[in-house]
Order: structure tokens, then C-alpha cells, then sequence
């Protein structure tokens, strides 16, 4: 089975460039290819795209300038993830999640692709194209909430919500840049498709392997 993996750009860089998790996230991932799996991986704009994002907004730029600055961020955190994997990854950082490659390699990378696409968006489309049931969403939380536990003490988690469930939380319309557990129109395309989408801690690869191996994990489950 290929496994879709939407990493987090929180994960990658959350103030600096986090080389221990980049160290963890590569020894994981191959731990698995030896055991037969395959993997396509979807690197977010994270910190980096924000930063750009924000300055850019003081210009009172267009969204789809924006979107451009998230997909170059995607690309630039995507080639550096890429490299550390080596001979194991497909020699190019991809963009078109609807095109299938023909590869023998077990690891692929995707960057962002079009204007008004996040990567979970790409991701939702990689799955159906790679014939995947699920996208994995590694993030920085643990669950999604019935609210923003930052600013609700009584915020409940919930390890299984309905696509509808999840819109009402996070809202209808994507914004470029924005900190959302996993944006909308991917959340509807998903929906569309029967893809259940898996959003947990992506810190925490004991539980990541408790999802690969049908086992009780912390996290939420996306589905009908």
C-alpha cells in the first residue's frame, strides 16, 4: 500500500530548521521501505511561507501572490527533505499530484502546484491518483478540537469527526497561509472521493507506527 503523507511545514521548521525530527522522520520513513512500504510525501510551506506571507501582506499583495510564496516554500522545505533520503527518493521534487510516475524508487516528493491549492488539497488529489484510502496529515496537534484549545479551556478532543463535522470547525474557504488543522476544499475533495483523512502529532513516530500496523493511535479520523 502507498502510504500519502502530508508533513507538516510546522514539523520541519517550527523556529529554526528542526534537524533532529529530520534525522527521526528519515530513520522512520526507511525503517518502513524495508518493510515494503511506499511513500508519497507532501512537504508544507510551514514558518517559512508564513513569514513571507506576512511581510507580503503589508504590500496589500493579491492572493494568488501569496499562493505563490506558500508553493516556493513548499518546494524549497520539499528539496531539502528529499535530499536526506538519497538514492531511496525519486531524483526530482514533483509538483502535478494527478500525474502517476512509473518508478521504482519507493519514496516521492510533492511541493505545492497551482495558486488557490494548499498541499493538503494535492495530497487528497496524490491519493486517488496512487490508488492510496487515506491521507495521513502529520501536524503539530494531537487531535483536532471541537475548538481552539488555545483560547477554550473546555475544548474536547475528537478522534473521529464527519467531513461536514469538520468544515463547521475550520471553515468553508481557504486562506493562503492559513493555520487550519487541514483546508477546506481538501476536506471536500476528500468527501468526494471516500478518502479518510488521518490528522495526528507527526513528533510522535511510535504513533504513527500504531496507524500503519490497524492499531488503536491518538488522533483524529476523517470520514463518512
Amino acid at each position: 500500500m502507498i502510504e500519502v503523507l502530508s508533513l507538516g511545514g510546522s514539523l520541519l521548521y517550527p523556529k529554526d530548521i528542526n534537524i533532529l525530527y529530520l534525522k527521526n522522520f528519515k530513520n522512520f520513513i526507511l525503517k518502513w521501505v524495508k518493510r515494503g512500504k511506499s511513500f508519497v510525501i507532501f512537504v508544507g510551506g510551514g514558518k517559512i511561507a508564513r513569514n513571507y506571507q506576512t511581510v507580503a501582506k503589508k504590500f496589500k499583495v493579491k492572493d494568488r501572490d501569496l499562493d505563490w510564496i506558500g508553493i516556493s516554500a513548499t518546494f524549497l522545505n520539499a528539496q531539502l527533505v528529499k535530499s536526506i533520503f538519497g538514492r531511496y527518493a525519486f531524483e526530482a521534487v514533483l509538483t502535478n499530484p494527478t500525474q502517476k510516475i512509473s518508478t521504482n524508487k519507493k519514496i516521492i516528493f510533492f511541493a505545492g502546484w497551482k495558486p488557490g491549492w494548499s498541499t493538503d488539497y494535492d495530497a487528497v488529489l496524490a491519493a486517488k491518483t496512487f490508488g492510496s484510502k487515506r491521507v495521513i496529515n502529520l501536524s503539530n496537534i494531537d487531535f483536532v478540537y471541537n475548538k481552539d484549545p488555545k483560547k477554550f479551556k473546555d475544548a474536547k478532543p475528537l478522534e473521529k469527526i464527519s467531513f461536514e463535522g469538520l468544515l463547521k470547525i475550520v471553515g468553508k474557504k481557504w486562506i493562503p497561509g492559513a493555520n487550519v488543522p487541514f483546508d477546506p476544499k481538501a476536506i471536500r475533495l476528500a468527501q468526494k472521493e471516500n478518502i479518510t483523512i488521518i490528522i495526528l502529532n507527526g513528533k510522535d513516530f511510535n504513533n504513527l507506527e500504531k496507524v500503519f500496523l490497524g492499531k488503536k493511535f491518538l488522533g483524529t479520523s476523517v470520514l463518512k
